[in-house]
């Protein structure tokens, strides 16, 4: 609809057809896209050094002003490339801003890598005419490659995700939608055009050769791709809510110039009263993002560390805390649900389980049971971050600041003496919880705690408990 948008950017990298897309949409009444307008190197086309009264230093000043003077200067629907390594503040902004129309031109990752190599070794960037076209053969390097994908995934994956938390929508065209008349006068009805396209592109396809006249070593490609892991076979999906960083439950001994950065579900009471012991002084917390980031400042050389669990002996921790119990800081309404709903062999409120070791395996073998479903979305119980997964609880941190070392609970005496030398105090090991789970251990238990979190044996290198 005209009217819908007040300008377009077109998402994609090199050698995905850009240029031709560019000239495609120029030819359309009403539509104007000025190239790249925030490459690093340029503004707009190669050798333009401003653009819209703006140098390139005003531009990295401010880049939104850049937007707004192409807005103020195009007679219609202005708009422009972004790829990867462009200003990501404007990446941003356009993925931020319902009047943005977002473009996402993709490509055959095989077909750009080749694209690009030849590019970079004949110099030609841009072809007008046959009569001028440089050709050549380049040899594919697997490492290289598969660099290149990882860098086109994480840009996509990043576009994609903006675009679903935003509840926004995007126009997504292929190269091989390039020659397609239909498909390029449906992208410029989108974008608001007011009148047919003319006949004025230029551009023209520069290697529509096979890719085995253009690769030298095609056969050695060929073997590559064929081991690689198109579908994605060994993915393990990952269906939980993210979590935040939890800032004020983060622990800090200004003795000991250590931040602890504290798993739920973990041992943070243990670690809480081993920095006490070993500072001499309760840890700080409570924090808020502005006073953390300010003690961290003023606190040069500290470092900081979070602790994982093995994923079995702390989902039993939690069961024994927060399932089998029913006094406060309990799940209580969730354990109700568990036996009503999922057939988890627990008492009725206010009854205790007992120690009947079959009784408390068969309960617990339930529970993590269920865990494997309700890890995977696949209940309507919430999932809270007592068992999330310690790899999902790890990637939260990251949001505010990465742990220096991830130690294991198992090993910490000899983990935090790697990241603080001379600490020999060894931590607190409660016999209860670990004796509990030596009483009913067995394969079954370890299985369901794997299928349970596979991410976590996986991430975390954890073989079987005993």
């Amino acid at each position: 609809m005209p009217g819908a948008f007040d300008f377009f950017v077109i998402l994609g990298h090199m050698r995905t057809g850009s240029n031709l897309l560019e000239e495609s949409l120029d030819a359309y009444e009403g539509l104007r896209c000025h190239g790249e307008l925030f490459n690093p190197l340029f503004a707009g086309h190669e050798g333009q050094g401003a653009l819209f009264g703006m140098s390139l230093e005003e531009r990295d000043r401010d880049p939104i002003a850049m937007i707004a003077r192409m807005k103020e200067a195009t007679d219609g629907t202005g708009g422009f490339r972004l790829f990867p390594g462009h200003d990501p503040r404007v990446l941003e902004h356009c993925l931020t801003e319902p009047r943005c129309a977002k473009v996402v031109l993709a490509r055959n990752p095989v077909d750009s890598y080749v694209s690009l190599k030849i590019a970079r070794k004949t110099g030609q960037w841009w072809l007008g005419d046959l009569a001028t076209a440089r050709t050549a053969t380049v040899r594919f390097d697997p490492q290289e490659f598969d660099n290149h994908v990882q860098r086109l995934q994480a840009f996509y994956g990043h576009v994609r995700r903006a675009l679903q938390t935003s509840g926004q929508t995007a126009f997504h065209i292929h190269y091989d939608d390039l020659g397609d008349a239909s498909v390029l006068d449906g992208l410029a009805r989108w974008l608001g055009a007011v009148g047919p396209a003319a006949d004025t592109r230029k551009g023209r396809v520069q290697n529509p050769g096979p890719l085995d006249a253009k690769v030298e070593n095609f056969d050695e490609m060929e073997g590559a791709l064929g081991r690689a892991d198109a579908f994605d076979l060994y993915r393990i999906p990952d269906l939980e809510p993210r979590r935040g960083p939890n800032v004020p439950g983060w622990l800090a001994s200004e003795a000991l110039n250590l931040i602890y950065m504290p798993l739920a579900g973990g041992p943070t009471d243990r670690i809480a009263a081993w920095l006490e012991t070993a500072g001499g002084a309760a840890p700080l917390s409570g924090w808020t993002r502005k006073s953390l980031r300010k003690w961290l400042h003023d606190t040069p050389g500290h470092r900081s560390f979070t602790v994982v669990t093995h994923p079995l002996q702390r989902a039993h921790d939690v069961f024994c805390q927060k399932i089998v119990p029913t006094g406060p800081g309990t799940f209580l309404e969730i354990r109700n649900v568990l036996r009503n709903r999922y057939g988890v062999d627990l008492p009725e409120d206010g009854q205790e389980i007992g120690d009947d070791p079959r009784r408390l395996r068969a309960a617990f073998l339930g529970f993590l049971r269920f865990l494997k479903g309700n890890l995977a979305g696949q209940t309507s119980v919430r999932v809270p971050a007592a068992w999330s997964s310690q790899t999902v609880l790890v990637r939260a941190l990251a949001e505010f600041a990465a742990p220096d070392m991830i130690l294991r609970v198992e090993t910490f005496h000899e983990d935090i003496a790697r990241l603080k030398p001379g600490l020999c105090l060894p931590l607190a090991m409660p016999e209860d919880s670990t004796a509990g789970l030596c009483a009913i251990y067995d394969a079954e238990l370890e299985e369901a705690a794997r299928a349970a979190y596979p991410r976590d044996y996986l991430t975390f290198g954890y073989g079987d408990w005993r």
